[in-house]
């Protein structure tokens, strides 16, 4: 089944105000139309977060943890796609099909899922370029690295971590609409890719106790590692709790930066994530820090080596 991936994400929060500001300051453009669940914000290629205030009746109904995700929606290719989608979960559960032509149903661990043919919007975008000697791709001449516009805007809605009560169970659910394992940590859970994109991952499933019901982080991808640490100080400057990072990943390779949020999870910034095909075999890593992250930075206020600076003493 071709579905591309996350389209866009519904919350429901309890400091609305808070939330639309943190949307804003991490690079997402509030659209012109509302959706029908509430205030909408969007990223260059129409990927999204709604919000509600969190007692909004027409919300969809929160789960038992009180996970303030409410609804995941996710793109698909086409409308052939979308009704062989709607034949596979009917063969056992409710689908519900919406007025605007999407459908609905709930999946094997509670989540509340949307299909709709996909929104998003071709970017023709070039992304970060190294100049690599010896490279054959090079920026050119007198284009800076670090000239980065004020505001730094999310291309697309990239992944979503999920805490699943029945691990094995919450994979075959996917496996049946076409979603295969790229990579794993051994008792921890399975990254997994839908099969209209070679992103290495959307979906990152965590077994976890019922309780814990519930997702661990989402985020979108930025043009590249510059955009990240840049945005990320931005968001730390203005008062931003980091959760974790900067670093790099290994499974996925994608440069992350983690923040506390109004939702009730982490949010990441990512970039440069792998691409893999068919052709790729999967890969399985006992969870642990060093298999986590290739690297992991340290912030530190901006500062210029001199003799007036805290370490000066280091240059006697």
């Amino acid at each position: 089944m071709n579905i591309v991936g996350l389209d866009e994400l519904v919350f429901g929060v309890d400091d609305l105000p808070g939330s639309v500001q943190f949307l804003l300051d991490y690079g997402l453009d509030e659209a012109a139309t509302p959706g029908p669940y509430g205030r909408r914000f969007e990223a260059l290629d129409g990927t999204a977060v709604t919000i509600a205030d969190e007692n909004d009746r027409t919300l969809p109904p929160a789960l038992p943890t009180g996970c303030r995700l409410r609804k995941t929606v996710l793109g698909v290719a086409d409308a052939a796609t979308l009704q062989a989608v709607a034949a596979e979960l009917a063969r056992d559960r409710e689908v519900r099909h919406l007025h605007d032509g999407s459908i609905e149903a709930v999946d094997d661990s509670g989540f509340l899922l949307g299909f709709r043919v996909t929104v998003r919007r071709p970017l023709a975008l070039v992304g970060e370029i190294s100049n690599s000697p010896g490279s054959p791709i090079q920026r050119r001449a007198n284009h800076l690295a670090t000239a980065l516009p004020d505001r730094i805007r999310a291309r697309t809605l990239s992944h979503i971590v999920y805490f699943v009560p029945d691990l094995p169970r919450a994979l075959a659910f996917y496996e049946r609409l076409g979603f295969r394992v790229v990579d794993q940590f051994t008792d921890v859970g399975p990254f997994i890719q839908p099969a209209g994109t070679l992103d290495h991952h959307t979906h990152f499933l965590i077994g976890a106790p019922a309780a814990m019901q519930g997702i661990e982080h989402f985020t979108f991808h930025f043009g590249g590692p510059t955009e990240v640490m840049t945005n990320g100080t931005r968001l730390r400057d203005k008062g931003y709790q980091s959760f974790w990072g900067p670093g790099r990943h290994i499974l996925g390779s994608n440069w992350f930066w983690y923040f506390n949020s109004p939702f009730a999870c982490h949010v990441e910034l990512d970039a440069d994530m792998d691409l893999h095909d068919a052709s790729w075999t999967p890969r399985e890593l006992p969870i642990g820090a060093d298999n986590s992250q290739s690297f992991l930075l340290q912030g530190r206020e901006k500062w210029m080596p001199g003799p007036e600076s805290p370490d000066a003493g280091a240059y006697a």
